[in-house]
């Protein structure tokens, strides 16, 4: 084999790692980030099916090799830098929201599938060729193509940083284009040639002419743009989204605002993250009526008591600092999420003549509010929480988002971050069935039957409004005068107290009626001896979120949707929770195209006659496990570091780059006997105690400089990753002496099988934790531990060693 062959495998594994991130970035501001996961987990079925191909059609494809596998490359090039321009056509592209409305929608996501599936078909083809036709050589091969899917995550992540969105997926294409040029023959050809100018041709193309991205017609952003006069008039790319800031002389944000307001109600400038909305820019001074964060129920916790101190954990677009400083705030410590936002809000609002205050008035934060928590050891007089959910409901799309910041142990690291006579704030929008705030309460009763001595409603605090709910949490029991002073403020704004120590129930529903009142039946069970009952009997889940199943806005239950149905009509049931049905539904998919994928070569004659169940065993083995590992890791380590997309280079390119070592080092390692049952059974052992001893750890180091937390990563996954590495080569060597027709097979098989683990990875974390899903990896492993064992007392010659890997 030319020895050029290997660096090119490295490049074309990078463009194809690289290019998924790109298409990943493209999605979530096109779409939303729950669809970028469902069209790449179908797309990378392209490695399966290139398996299936190069199992059924070995024989074909034997000798031709040294022009096959650069064709395929310049070929995967080409379809890069024509994929996205293609989804983005009129007569491709899809809407989410549109998905569940009737058969066009659904054709028109199946064609998206189509497009990207191709460029990861060829790809998978021309490394599974190369695997399969020299598979005593695996160790080395693996190692380029683990070690360049490490590299190809981190070029992507600093190509983001200078490249637009709709210009990275052409540049990575050229990554490919130029491994299909290195593996060249020194006699290519007039095919090759041509194919080589021709992918060429299509970079420079699409470099010179970008696709325009446009987003779904329901994102923020894409109602914003249909008010007259509307313009984007400052954009940021970066790993972290695409942040652009809208001005319009017809957008006005008002959350939830009182109607005693006076006046008419300023304009204001958007800002949008990925064409979600992050926030309203402060309104000038004389731009229109008073601050119309004074009235909403957001200002509940100024209206209770004097605050000196205030750390609010979502600096939005900048109003909420705003509102704390004219409320008497004399210091305010602000989280921004995204560290790309303070920047260009000063910059913004600098330009505007309203700039924010700087230190020691307020000091600024660039990272992820639950890790500030746990980082920060000052305390306050008062802690806000950004707002839940938005006005008319998201359709559950943030089922499947991580929400650390909205935990029981999150709001037990803020309670410890009160001064003495501090409170904690959250608001939240109504939503009917009720269930945001069902399950806000529900985790600060919780907070506080942990955390506080004592009856926790003498503590807690609710106003709502025809829109929203703020909950205030106080330190101490609430005094006479703040109840007063509380009571006063609903008066003032026509607002109604939904809690409160001495409430009566006629103060419920004085200006806002609802039309079903047993929302205050269920709140008022909520901080009752009895509420697990509650938390059992209702039709969506409302028990609070843990650290080990963070997710918030998860409240379907699969009990409850017949009874849905038949309420509220069965097309209007995916959209309760359209982000938790889509992981099934691209269960369902990957599963259906994934079994037929792995069942096909076995009507074929290159198929192997003995063996298959020890295969399937093994090499599916490890691609459910590698994949369980790698999606139980990156949320904590997401919470670790304060920023999933670090967190993400960190675990990615750490776990593909030692196991790569693994690979590298497979060789020597396979020698030793019985390695391919022991080296399974480790990587079990060490998952397994992964899922109970590594959040502790994580927390226990989470202050320690960034330096010294990359060290401590690299120390807890390098062992397990460089271990994972090794079973790999380690079977595919022995199918090279024993069974090498069943090599293309086996590649297929784990590639299905990996991709079938994304959607099932997700599922088994949302209804059992990460614990479970580090335990499912373990049990996974048990798999290639099975046929391990087999291949370890089976004889080494002879016709019975062909049954096994």
């Amino acid at each position: 084999m030319r020895r050029r062959v290997y660096p090119a495998i490295g490049l074309l594994s990078a463009a194809t790692i690289a290019f998924q991130l790109s298409l990943m970035q493209i999605l979530a501001i096109t779409q939303w980030h729950h669809f970028a996961y469902m069209v790449i987990s179908v797309a990378l079925l392209g490695f399966g099916a290139a398996g299936t191909v190069l199992a059924l059609f070995r024989n074909v494809l034997t000798a031709r090799e040294d022009r096959g596998v650069p064709l395929l490359m310049l070929l995967a090039g080409a379809a890069m830098a024509i994929a996205v321009g293609l989804a983005q056509h009129p007569a491709v592209r899809f809407d989410a929201y549109l998905l569940f409305t009737g058969a066009r929608p659904a054709l028109r996501l199946l064609l998206t599938y189509a497009v990207f599936f191709v460029p990861f078909f060829l790809a998978g083809l021309a490394i599974g060729w190369t695997f399969s036709r020299h598979g005593r050589d695996i160790g080395v091969l693996y190692f380029w193509n683990l070690a360049g899917s490490g590299a190809g995550g981190f070029v992507a992540l600093g190509l983001m940083w200078v490249l637009p969105p709709a210009e990275l997926p052409t540049v990575l294409a050229g990554l490919s284009v130029l491994a299909g040029l290195l593996a060249l023959p020194r006699k290519p050809g007039i095919v090759l040639i041509v194919t080589a100018l021709l992918s060429l041709l299509c970079v420079a193309a699409a470099i010179r002419c970008p696709p325009a991205l446009v987003s779904s017609e329901f994102k923020s952003l894409s109602r914003a743009l249909r008010l007259p006069g509307t313009a984007i008039a400052r954009t940021a790319a970066s790993p972290y989204g695409l942040v652009q800031v809208v001005s319009s002389p017809a957008l006005r944000h008002a959350p939830g605002l009182s109607l005693t307001y006076p006046g008419a109600v300023p304009v204001h400038r958007g800002v949008f993250s990925n064409g979600d909305w992050v926030g309203a820019l402060p309104a000038a001074a004389g731009s229109g009526g008073p601050p119309v964060e004074d009235y909403a129920t957001a200002a509940l916790p100024y209206t209770a008591g004097p605050r000196r101190t205030a750390l609010l954990l979502d600096l939005a677009a900048g109003a909420p600092v705003r509102q704390a400083v004219e409320h008497g705030v004399k210091r305010v410590t602000a989280v921004a999420p995204n560290p790309c936002l303070p920047d260009l809000l000063e910059a913004e609002l600098a330009a505007a003549g309203t700039p924010l205050p700087g230190p020691p008035a307020l000091t600024l934060i660039r990272s992820a509010p639950r890790t500030w928590l746990l980082r920060d050891r000052a305390t306050y007089d008062l802690i806000v929480l950004p707002t839940i959910d938005t006005f008319g409901g998201t359709a559950g799309l943030d089922a499947i988002r991580e929400q650390f910041l909205f935990t029981t142990e999150a709001f037990g690291d803020a309670w410890r971050r009160l001064s003495p006579q501090g409170a904690l704030a959250v608001t939240c929008w109504m939503d009917y069935p009720p269930r945001h705030a069902l399950k806000m309460a529900a985790t600060l009763v919780e907070m506080l039957a942990r955390e506080a001595a004592g009856a926790p409603r003498t503590r807690v605090a609710a106003v709502r409004s025809w829109g929203t709910i703020t909950f205030l949490v106080k330190k101490t029991p609430y005094t006479d005068a703040e109840l007063q002073a509380i009571r006063d403020f609903c008066r003032r704004m026509n607002f109604d107290p939904a809690l409160l120590p001495d409430l009566r129930a006629s103060e419920r529903a004085a200006f806002n009626t609802l039309g079903d009142d047993r929302f205050f039946a269920e709140l008022d069970g909520l901080f009752s001896p009895r509420r697990t009952d509650l938390y059992d009997a209702y039709a969506f889940r409302i028990a609070p979120a843990t650290d080990d199943r963070p997710y918030f806005a998860q409240f379907l239950r699969w009990r409850s949707l017949s009874n849905l149905a038949a309420a509220f009509g069965g097309r209007t049931v995916p959209f309760f929770e359209i982000g938790y049905l889509v992981v099934f539904l691209t269960f369902l998919q990957t599963a259906a195209a994934g079994v037929p994928l792995v069942l096909l070569p076995l009507a074929g004659r290159s198929c192997p006659r003995r063996g298959k169940i020890w295969i399937i065993l093994y090499f599916g083995g490890l691609g459910l496990g590698y994949l369980f590992v790698e999606m139980a890791l990156i949320p904590r380590f997401g919470l670790y570091f304060g920023h999933p997309i670090p967190a993400a280079a960190t675990v990615v390119g750490t776990l593909l780059f030692t196991s790569g070592l693994g690979s590298f080092a497979s060789e020597r390692i396979a020698a030793l006997r019985g390695v391919r049952a022991t080296v399974p059974a480790a990587i079990g052992l060490l998952a397994a105690l992964g899922g109970i001893g590594l959040t502790p750890l994580l927390i226990e180091t989470i202050a320690w400089p960034t330096a010294a937390k990359v060290l401590v990563s690299l120390v807890v996954l390098a062992p397990l990753a460089f271990l994972m590495g090794i079973p790999f080569p380690a079977g595919i060597r022995a199918l090279a002496e024993r069974n090498e027709p069943a090599i293309p097979w086996a590649w297929g098989i784990n590639g299905c099988l990996s991709v079938i683990a994304t959607s099932l990875a997700t599922i088994i974390a949302v209804e059992a934790g990460f614990t479970a899903l580090m335990g499912a990896a373990a049990l996974a492993y048990l798999m290639p531990l099975a046929a391990g064992l087999r291949a370890c007392v089976a004889p080494t010659g002879g016709t019975s060693g062909k049954d096994t890997p």
